[in-house]
């Protein structure tokens, strides 16, 4: 392709945030999503209780707060989506931006289905359409679940309706969005969901607060068992928690830290959105873990003895059975689900916006262009693999490797890379502190360096050895083979085939700014 044929690559009104206060709320919006509510909760009560809090907290601080500026930093200094950013990094790594997005993509196609499942049960919630075998109509009478491994086969192309038609919307809605732009979409959304979905878990939680049995549950939740605290899963599980939670090191914050101008503090803002994430998560568990104390003395039984306190399971049978059983359920059950699509839907706008901006980056289209024929084949896709009566098995599986492989991956080869292949560690801690009032020092460096990789291989391992030696959920050998491990295939594959394409713009033509070492 002749230079006459390319445009500049970072066109001249490149979009931006409209000011601190809406990148603060759009990254909250992108790490606040539905594991706050259903993942925290469980996790936490599984693995010590108020003792879980002392490993996340150091999680927080090591791994999650050091990755998130890690991103911002990439993305900032080298203006650009992930693919164009880390190739303006050193231009073999371009594949590394396009698994991550990649990754986003795959993970979009089942996030929204998940959203449509809560659409559905925000308007079962006004008759309490679950009746009282929450789970039966879970499985049965709303997914219509295939007997996967039976007589049943492993895919199905039998549709159905009552998932189909919210998803269809779903897509509708966040192909307009994207379609909008980052200041008058992205951003327009977060500023009227997250304060909604403030107040209406809120309202939740006050709720749950004065249930009969509440204070049994936050007792179950909080109190510390502090053996936990030597176990190295406990551990594992902290630093796993705030790595899914916080949107990092798979492109979102990397894109996002793009859209802001030049001389824009990044420090001040990254602690502001770790710190509301995490204090999400807590007053989330308050939310859940009360509502669950109600249950259990509802029907004469421990904590311990529920079953469905983490997951999908949690949020679509154990508490339609709870909003079954308190007064004016209806109310609170539209609260729940609502703020469950509200927190899903700023994460899946975040999740798209990574893919968008590299094809408009790449490949030169408008944001237009990009929403609609991402949006279609995304939706295409959606609907043919996650609204049939197999949907909930394959999206299980295909959630369980692109997160604990592909992001884990990702993390590992970026922090590999930027500390020890280019040794570019410094550079990324020169920018943050240029450009930010709280300066980071040296526990970044080695943050980022020594502690992000050690224990992140760890988790990729470990986990992989388990998958490996151990299968998952039963499921067939055969079918993890194809759904599993051939989700890890597409996103390799998917990043290569990318890589290769020719850019219809110029991306090399660029001075990272402000300049490092004397050179830029």
């Amino acid at each position: 392709m002749s230079d006459a044929q390319r445009t500049t690559a970072e066109p001249e009104k490149r979009e931006q945030f409209s000011g601190q206060l809406g990148f603060i709320l759009s990254a909250i919006g992108s790490a606040v999503g539905l594991g706050n509510i259903w993942r925290f909760p469980g996790v936490a009560y599984e693995n010590g209780g108020g003792a879980f809090m002392v490993p996340y907290l150091v999680a927080l601080l090591t791994a999650g707060i050091p990755i998130l500026f890690l991103d911002y930093a990439i993305g900032h200094r080298f203006r650009g989506a992930a693919p164009l950013a880390f190739r303006r990094v050193k231009r073999w790594l371009e594949g590394l931006g396009w698994f991550q997005v990649m990754i986003c993509f795959v993970i979009a196609i089942y996030y929204a289905v998940i959203i449509a499942w809560a659409l559905s049960f925000f308007v079962y919630s006004f008759d309490l359409r679950w009746g009282d075998d929450t789970a039966g109509f879970f499985t049965g009478t709303y997914l219509q679940l295939a007997d996967v491994g039976g007589t049943d086969p492993w895919f199905t192309l039998d549709f159905v309706p009552a998932v189909l038609i919210p998803l269809v919307l779903v897509w509708v809605a966040t192909i307009v969005v994207l379609a909008a732009g980052v200041a008058k979409g992205l951003e327009k959304v977060n500023f009227i969901f997250i304060p909604l979905l403030l107040l209406a878990f809120g309202a939740l939680v006050v709720r749950a607060l004065f249930l009969p049995g509440a204070a049994d549950g936050l007792n179950a939740l909080f109190t510390p068992d502090w053996s936990a605290i030597s176990d190295p899963n406990v551990w594992i599980a902290a630093y796993g928690q705030i790595f899914f939670s916080l949107s990092i090191a798979f492109g979102i914050m990397i894109t996002y830290a793009s859209y802001r101008k030049r001389r824009a503090n990044l420090t001040s803002p990254g602690f502001v959105v770790a710190f509301a994430n995490s204090g999400f998560e807590v007053f989330a568990g308050i939310g859940v873990f009360a509502a669950l104390g109600f249950l259990a003395n509802q029907q004469g039984m421990a904590i311990a003895e529920l079953e469905g306190i983490t997951g999908p399971i949690l949020a679509f049978v154990t508490f339609p059975a709870i909003v079954s059983q308190m007064p004016a359920g209806g109310l609170f059950g539209a609260l729940f689900f609502g703020s469950l699509v509200m927190a899903g839907f700023t994460s899946l706008l975040s999740i798209l916006q990574v893919v968008s901006a590299s094809f408009q980056e790449k490949f030169g289209w408008t944001r237009v262009q990009a929403a609609i024929r991402i949006g279609l084949v995304a939706a295409v896709l959606s609907v043919v693999g996650f609204s049939t009566t197999t949907g909930l098995i394959a999206l299980d599986t295909v959630d369980n490797w692109a997160n604990n492989i592909g992001i884990v991956a990702s993390a590992v080869a970026t922090t590999v890379v930027i500390g020890w292949v280019l040794r570019r560690s410094g550079e990324m801690r020169f920018h943050l502190n240029a450009v930010s009032t709280i300066r980071v020092g040296r526990w970044w460096s080695f943050c980022i360096i020594v502690l992000g990789p050690v224990v992140l291989t760890y988790m990729l391992v470990s986990r992989i050895v388990s998958l490996v030696q151990d299968g998952y959920e039963g499921y067939a050998e055969a079918y993890l083979g194809i759904a599993g491990w051939g989700t890890v295939v597409v996103l390799v594959v998917g990043a290569a085939l990318l890589t290769l394409m020719r850019w219809r713009v110029e991306p090399d033509a660029f001075d990272a700014w402000p300049r490092f070492g004397g050179k830029s």
